[in-house]
């Protein structure tokens, strides 16, 4: 993104420069359609993938899936499921991903990545204490 204008304030001796930066959010054609979890048995119904044993095509998303569907998994009704949104994007409400040190920025796969790493280091300096003699 190029900067929209750069001026220069003049304080006695002294030049700063001021950069301007209008800041547009690009509109994409297509939003990736949404993820749907069963509430009963925590299946993912991902729209990218489908559903084989139903025969639904990869690429349909949950909205036009007939109403008449069930889980694959627990065969409970399609109302039962809840929208988790799209996988790449990280979760909450936008207003709040500002919020913390910077972990409500990251996707769920970052955060596990995070967590089970910060967790495998401290064990290997955990045992890496036992060669100290």
């Amino acid at each position: 993104m190029e900067p929209e204008s750069i001026n220069t304030e003049t304080s006695g001796a002294e030049t700063k420069p001021v950069l301007n930066i209008t800041i547009v959010e690009a509109s994409e054609g297509k939003e990736e359609p949404h993820r749907h979890e069963c509430g009963v048995c925590g299946y993912i119904y991902e729209p990218s993938i489908g559903d084989t044993k139903r025969n639904i095509p990869a690429g349909t998303p949950f909205e036009e899936i007939a109403e008449d569907w069930r889980c694959p998994v627990c065969n409970t009704k399609k109302k039962s499921f809840a929208d988790i949104g799209v996988a790449s994007k990280p979760s909450g409400f936008t207003e709040n991903l500002g919020y913390g040190f910077g972990v409500n920025v990251m996707t769920p796969s970052q955060k596990n990545l995070l967590i089970f790493g910060s967790l495998a280091l401290a064990v290997i300096f955990f045992i890496s204490l036992y060669a100290l003699d």
